[in-house]
């Protein structure tokens, strides 16, 4: 969707998210990005000792591994999630222009088209923007399986992170079995082999859905996929998140006991 591709991944100790970093002008789906993945908490710096060399000699065995093992964990924090970004420094998961929760519940509620898995009787949907190449989307798929049968999901691909993006959903929502086909993909993403092949040919309106849900992402000015926006079952509140949780994280975002 976006010029020049260049792609760093930084594996965190958690699934987050993923963020892309654009440059130059927007351009059509097939187009490469460039992705990256931000780091969460920021870096904590250690604390100061007068003489690094003597002090860390001076200590007993397991106390100088754990400040060698202090900063390869700081600089492997917790991922939060892909997003968007311009030239410059990074940027929040909402812009300041980004749509109030409830007016963006009801634009992806009339403008989004994905797939429906779960409680598919539910009231209230809660919907998901994801790109198929995000890993952090992948956790979240797999850490709401154990809500299906209380909660609706409407999972809706969108297309930045790369050239993959759009044809992979494409075959998401071309399957016979959409939800058996999204867990097959998310598996192979998450084991780092890429995800289900890409199909040989894409309809032309499939092909359009994509480009539509990737045009409502960017109208509703968020940076970063998963984005999750629901109505909370026990507050009726609309309510949003930019990143993967674990499973009771989700359940308590959404009010489900």
């Amino acid at each position: 969707m976006f010029t020049s591709l260049q792609t760093r991944i930084n594996r965190g100790l958690h699934g987050g998210a993923c963020k892309v970093t654009t440059a130059g002008t927007n351009a059509g789906l097939n187009d490469s990005t460039r992705a990256e993945y931000h780091l969460h908490p920021p870096f904590i710096p250690p604390m100061p000792v007068k003489n690094a060399t003597s002090s860390a000699s001076s200590l007993p065995q397991r106390h100088r591994l754990h400040l060698l093992a202090l900063p390869m964990l700081l600089g492997v924090g917790a991922l939060a999630a892909c997003g968007k970004q311009e030239d410059g420094a990074a940027k929040p998961a909402e812009k300041s222009g980004a749509l109030a929760p409830a007016q963006a519940y009801d634009k992806i509620a009339a403008e989004g088209k994905g797939f429906t898995v779960g409680a598919l009787m539910a009231a209230n949907p809660v919907y998901v923007l994801f790109d198929p190449q995000c890993p952090h989307c992948g956790h979240l798929w797999q850490n709401s399986q154990a809500l299906l049968p209380k909660v609706k999901f409407v999972w809706i691909p969108v297309s930045f992170i790369n050239g993959k993006s759009a044809p992979q959903g494409a075959a998401i929502l071309s399957a016979s079995n959409p939800a058996e086909f999204m867990a097959a993909h998310e598996t192979s993403i998450l084991a780092g082999t890429g995800g289900t092949p890409l199909p040989s040919t894409v309809a032309p309106e499939v092909e359009a859905t994509i480009k539509a849900n990737t045009e409502l992402f960017n109208k509703l000015a968020v940076e970063s996929v998963p984005y999750v926006v629901a109505k909370n079952i026990k507050t009726g509140q609309v309510v949003t998140n930019a990143g993967a949780m674990e499973t009771a994280a989700l359940a308590e975002f959404l009010g489900v006991n």
